[in-house]
């Protein structure tokens, strides 16, 4: 994207399309920061849940899961705006059970619907013993969900496995019983942001 949106922009500039050319231009370089990809250090201690995203939390309480886990867990939804890091983290070392990838309507990440109604992408992992599960989900204007991992692979808390484009939201579902350490309204940072201490 980047590159189509440089080169878009010298093809004008050769033309001389200057109005063209600037907004080409700023979009170049609006990619470029939103693809930013900074370098993360994950907290040490057992049990901690990490924030798999940069965002605001938005939601924080008790569910039931019936769709992949069956089980009641504590979910903590964040929701990215554009402004956002938008590389996506592993909130605890362990190893993918099962991802599910669901198509689905694109309505706005910040509202309670978009947990079920929008195209997500399912990641569960074991964590000792323990299931955590985060749930990309797309937005309004993010349309693509890119996910690095597979069934059987290992990640370590902090470790990125993929990202979101343009907006959107990171749903996590921990253990019943997890000490939760955030509420609304807080800030939270990819990998270094303290969720919860699971039991």
């Amino acid at each position: 994207m980047v590159a189509a949106f440089a080169a878009i922009a010298a093809v004008f500039w050769v033309l001389g399309w200057y109005k063209a050319a600037v907004l080409m231009t700023a979009l170049s370089i609006f990619s470029i920061w939103f693809f930013r990809n900074p370098e993360r250090h994950a907290p040490a201690g057992e049990r901690l849940a990490v924030a798999p995203a940069d965002g605001k939390v938005i939601f924080v309480g008790e569910v039931d899961e019936t769709r992949y886990l069956n089980a009641k867990a504590v979910k903590v939804s964040i929701f990215m705006n554009v402004f956002n890091v938008h590389v996506n983290r592993a909130p605890e070392s362990g190893t993918v059970k099962e991802i599910h990838y669901n198509p689905g309507k694109f309505v706005s990440a910040n509202l309670d619907k978009a947990s079920l109604d929008n195209e997500q992408n399912a990641v569960i992992m074991d964590c000792d013993g323990r299931r955590v599960m985060f749930v990309q989900i797309a937005g309004l204007i993010a349309r693509r969900i890119v996910c690095w991992v597979k069934t059987g692979d290992s990640l370590e808390r902090g470790e990125r496995f993929g990202l979101i484009m343009f907006g959107s939201r990171v749903d996590i579902y921990m253990p019943p019983g997890t000490d939760v350490r955030v509420k609304p309204g807080d800030k939270t940072k990819s990998g270094e942001t303290i969720l919860g201490v699971m039991p």
